[in-house]
């Protein structure tokens, strides 16, 4: 809500800066955003009438002004606007004054020099020069009742701030002048001076024939006839100022003062050319296969969700939100129908969102608009169209027609004392709420410690008591309320050590070189087919972008398009992790404080490593990061839990460089190279190594537990076992440590290492040789040959038996 600091005090005029005001405002809930002057810091230009015109005697586009500045002596001029003419007033920039500045960034010092040889004692000044608009076709032509002489800043009211308020919601009373100097009013006691709003003399018996075939969408519907306005008329300066400083541009008379008493009240309204209309209007709701050419140009299709005023042929507005271009006015209008409505805020809200646009008549219809107030806006209009458009000699008017067909019910509010001071904080009697109520102009009853208020008619943000405590907070001032710490019983819970914190493990994998991203949980539908297989995504209802339609079920997507990203802008290393939650559908979850039903939400932790392994060095040979790399980082994460990894096929990975990730005999991942299909798809020239992992496995961790650390020496072994190549050395281990929990012989064992894999001379085709060296040692005494080889010998029983291993 943007707005003129003297327009405003036109209602209000507290004692205060505008600094303090805008202070005031901001403390009450109304969050000023910025103040900023009207037109930047110039000087010493006045209102001057150009006298006379001659032509330079040295150029052709120039012409030399005698021009009166109120100082009893005319100024000679040189001047090359188009639109200069005698009798203009004009703005007038005298030697020494000092304009905003030009293209370089530095003041515009005025002097008096020579032009093609003729002095020129000033300058003539444009719109655009004082840097008031970007208007550069001319001079700025003044009115003819403008005062020559006077200080140009002081006619066009040029000392005045502008400003910008971001309110919330629940604030719609003020979204118009009148609702800020309601509040003014409110937090300051300074006497409110509401527009006059005089009942119009008739001079017409016309009605337009309306029917409110919706009371569901349309409340209230007043209309009134209005024949002879000159629609060509100028739109007085003092309103086009203020419809300019409060972020609108001035358009036609009569859409000038349809916007005026919007941001004067509050009341969006609506002028149809009453020519264009078939008949009566019906106010109804839409049907399907409709459609309307909208002000803005656009043709939209409505359907039943859609609120429309509508004539005997076609469809002539959108209800609360635009007009129709087949009844809007145009210069040659003569007669209009002039419509101020209560429309239903729930019948608003969402319906310009769904066209892709938003209109200052829907933001203010769909957040709820005075319902008491559509005749006396109506006689406002009206006497500003009388007054602007024609005089009443010219102008005739038709009887307001009133329909009121369902109104809101305005219940009363309770509100108690005891818990406004609890709530608050501050020890508030019954009279100091009282008097914040009736500042507020609420309607109430009292009793000992107990309130009923009824909100009025341009309020639809009191419903509840909180409400009402809300009002008596913002008015009795928030920076008034102490500063107290909070009373309660308060224990510092002990983190369980079974659990690391999502902290941890971003510090734990940034450790390993690898740097965060944070990306949108929303994802192109085509990374969910390509990254996930997920031809039945979550899809959003209204997403922010079209690239953006529906929910990922992978994180390995965002982290590929991150990759790109950096490579595109020269970074031929990339390291990243993000961790973030995936949406997958369960018609299992039900809803929760932290969870919707049939969604369920885990986090997963996904890395990718693309290009050399490590940054360029002397100490080391480059080369590029490999599965077995990556599969190293991820061991480390999960240390000292022992990860499996077993051959698996992945949409998005290489089908012989995957595997799926087991921890505890649950899967809880994948990991390996980008599918080449997908490399060439998103232009990357190596493939990167990924992995995506359930952070609940990771945050789970084993209390530590004591054991004893033997004394006596270990002892080491190495075993070649020649197996069929399609046994993989997974399950050799698993094996060997299936023997090492069976045998009692085999507990010696500590660890197991797989150190060479050969193939080759010496065995057949379908054989490879593995070389494995185990780690052996008793805690309670030294291990002598003959207890090392019995376990050797199981071990080697156990993977012949199992995968008729040989020794080699």
């Amino acid at each position: 809500m943007q707005f003129s600091e003297n327009w405003l005090r036109t209602m209000v005029d507290p004692s205060m800066t505008s600094d303090e005001l805008a202070h005031l405002l901001t403390m009450s809930g109304l969050e000023v955003e910025e103040v900023e002057p009207v037109a930047p810091p110039f000087n010493n230009v006045v209102v001057a009438e150009i006298r006379e015109i001659n032509k330079h005697p040295d150029a052709d586009r120039l012409n030399v002004c005698q021009v009166d500045v109120g100082t009893g002596a005319l100024l000679n001029i040189v001047c090359g606007a188009p639109n200069v003419r005698v009798g203009m007033k004009v703005p007038c920039a005298m030697a020494g004054a000092v304009l905003p500045p030009g293209a370089d960034g530095k003041p515009f010092e005025i002097k008096v020099g020579k032009l093609r040889g003729v002095e020129s004692q000033g300058m003539l000044c444009s719109a655009r020069e004082l840097k008031l608009s970007e208007d550069h076709g001319g001079l700025m032509d003044l009115p003819v009742d403008a005062p020559v002489g006077q200080n140009f800043r002081d006619y066009y009211e040029l000392n005045d701030l502008k400003f910008t308020i971001k309110l919330t919601p629940n604030k719609a009373d003020c979204l118009s002048v009148l609702g800020v100097a309601r509040e003014v009013s409110a937090l300051t006691g300074t006497a409110l001076h509401v527009p006059e709003v005089q009942a119009m003399p008739v001079s017409l018996d016309e009605k337009l024939p309306v029917k409110i075939s919706a009371p569901d969408l349309c409340g209230r519907f007043s209309g009134r006839v209005i024949r002879g306005v000159n629609a060509r008329a100028a739109t007085p300066e003092w309103m086009k100022q203020r419809i300019e400083r409060s972020g609108q541009r001035s358009v036609s008379v009569l859409v000038d003062i349809s916007n005026y008493v919007m941001l004067e009240l509050g009341r969006p309204t609506h002028v149809f050319d009453l020519d264009k209309i078939h008949g009566g209007l019906d106010v109804r709701w839409g049907k399907a296969g409709e459609s309307l050419k909208l002000l803005n140009g656009n043709t939209v299709a409505v359907d039943e969700w859609v609120g429309v005023i509508a004539d005997e042929r076609e469809i002539e507005s959108l209800a609360g939100i635009m007009g129709g271009d087949s009844t809007a006015v145009s210069l040659d209008t003569q007669n209009i129908y002039l419509e101020a409505a209560f429309w239903w805020p729930q019948a608003i809200q969402g319906r310009a969102r769904r066209y892709n646009f938003s209109t200052d008549a829907a933001h203010r219809f769909e957040r709820g608009v005075d319902f008491a107030t559509t005749v006396e806006h109506i006689e406002r209009i009206s006497a500003l169209i009388v007054e602007i458009c024609g005089g009443s000699a010219q102008v005739k008017l038709g009887p307001v027609d009133d329909h009121i067909v369902n109104l809101p019910q305005r219940a009363a509010v309770k509100m108690r004392t005891a818990r406004a001071v609890k709530v608050i904080g501050v020890p508030l009697t019954d009279a100091q709420i009282a008097d914040i109520f009736a500042r507020l102009g609420l309607t109430f009853t009292q009793q000992a410690g107990e309130f009923l208020v009824t909100p009025p008619s341009y309020r639809f943000d009191i419903e509840i008591e909180e409400d009402l405590i809300e009002e008596v907070a913002r008015v009795y001032g928030f920076e008034n309320i102490p500063a107290l710490p909070p009373v309660a019983a308060s224990a510092m819970r002990i983190a369980p050590e079974n659990q690391r914190s999502l902290f941890t493990l971003r510090r734990q994998i940034a450790d390993q070189d690898y740097q965060e991203v944070l990306n949108y949980s929303f994802v192109e539908e085509a990374w969910e087919a390509d990254f996930a297989g997920n031809a039945q995504a979550v899809r959003l209802l209204n997403p922010i972008a079209s690239q953006m339609s529906v929910m990922r079920s992978s994180l390995i997507a965002s982290l590929v398009a991150n990759t790109r990203y950096n490579l595109n802008r020269k970074l031929n290393r990339v390291r990243i992790f993000e961790i973030g939650a995936v949406y997958l559908p369960d018609a299992g979850v039900q809803d929760g404080p932290l969870s919707v039903a049939g969604y369920h939400q885990p986090k997963r932790l996904a890395a990718l490593a693309y290009g050399p392994v490590a940054e360029e060095q002397w100490g080391q040979a480059t080369r590029n990061v490999d599965f077995f790399d990556v599969k190293a980082d991820l061991e480390v994460l999960f240390a000292p839990k022992v990860l499996r990894f077993v051959k698996h096929e992945h949409v998005a990975l290489h089908p012989g460089r995957s595997a799926r990730i087991e921890c505890e005999a649950q899967v809880i991942g994948f990991i390996g190279e980008l599918h080449p299909r997908l490399q060439q798809k998103y232009d990357l020239p190596l493939a990167p190594v990924v992995f995506e992992v359930e952070v609940a496995a990771l945050q789970s961790v084993a209390v530590p537990l004591y054991q004893e650390i033997s004394k006596f020496q270990a002892v080491t072994r190495d075993l070649a076992l020649v197996v069929k190549q399609e046994i993989s050395v997974q399950d050799l281990l698993d094996v060997f440590a299936a023997q090492a929990e069976a045998s009692e012989a085999c507990k010696i064992m500590q660890a197991v290492v797989l150190f060479d894999e050969y193939r080759g001379k010496g065995l057949e085709s379908d054989e490879k040789s593995l070389a494995f060296r185990f780690s052996l040692q008793d805690t309670q005494s030294t291990l002598q040959d003959d207890k090392v080889d019995a376990a050797m010998a199981a071990f080697v029983d156990a993977a012949s038996a199992k995968f008729a291993a040989k020794l080699r």
